[in-house]
């Protein structure tokens, strides 16, 4: 699995906390040519109530996985029914601890197949009034799928609070606005150094096949 994407999506929001003393990055200034070579994998989410967002833009393997343009749809619909509850919660973490949000995953209705996994990273962001209302996001599978649309089960989740970041606050609304970044043509990838992780993970293993 090319967990390396994943991490070069983290160590590029991480440049950009460290740009701003350890708060949580701006959206507007998420850039894709910072990570270029995992933008494919990557996707951007918007906050529309507590516990729930929206798919602003996704990367052509998420469209590929679930066999249709992504953009609009709930933040849910990527996952198996039974497991929206539990990603609500962590949505609801994410956007109002704030906190990073990293899912093991595995493909869902295939049975016993070894080889099915995948991995998600959810990295929150402030909009234009310092608010925690989006994150960036990325996914990355391996092994067998199933058919379209693939969703997901939950298999572990571990989230780590952003120390020293100000929670933000839930939209009254939600904004339907542009993310300029995302719309520029993707160049070289920066190459921002991964930093060690703030604050202290927790693990929650949700459900196993043992």
């Amino acid at each position: 699995m090319e967990l390396v994407r994943l991490n070069t999506l983290r160590a590029y929001w991480e440049a950009l906390r460290d740009e701003v003393a350890g708060e949580v990055p701006a959206r507007e200034r998420v850039d894709p040519r910072g990570f270029s070579n995992a933008l494919e994998n990557a996707f951007l989410l918007e906050q529309v109530a507590p516990g729930m967002a929206k798919l602003r833009l996704a990367g052509q393997h998420l469209n590929d996985l679930m066999g249709m343009e992504l953009r609009g749809m709930p933040f849910a619909s990527l996952l198996f029914a039974q497991d929206r509850a539990v990603a609500e919660r962590v949505l609801a973490q994410v956007f109002d601890d704030p906190a990073e949000a990293e899912l093991r995953l595995r493909p869902a209705r295939l049975g016993n197949a070894p080889d099915a996994a995948a991995r998600m990273l959810l990295l929150p962001l402030r909009d234009r009034d310092g608010a925690v209302t989006a994150a960036l996001g990325g996914l990355v599978s391996a092994g067998t799928t199933g058919p379209r649309p693939q969703r997901f089960e939950i298999t572990a989740i571990n989230v780590t609070p952003c120390a020293g970041a100000a929670p933000g606050r839930t939209p009254s609304v939600a904004e339907d606005r542009p993310a300029p970044g995302f719309a520029e043509p993707a160049a070289g990838f920066d190459g921002a150094r991964r930093q060690p992780p703030r604050g202290r993970p927790h693990l929650r293993v949700v459900k196993s096949d043992d």
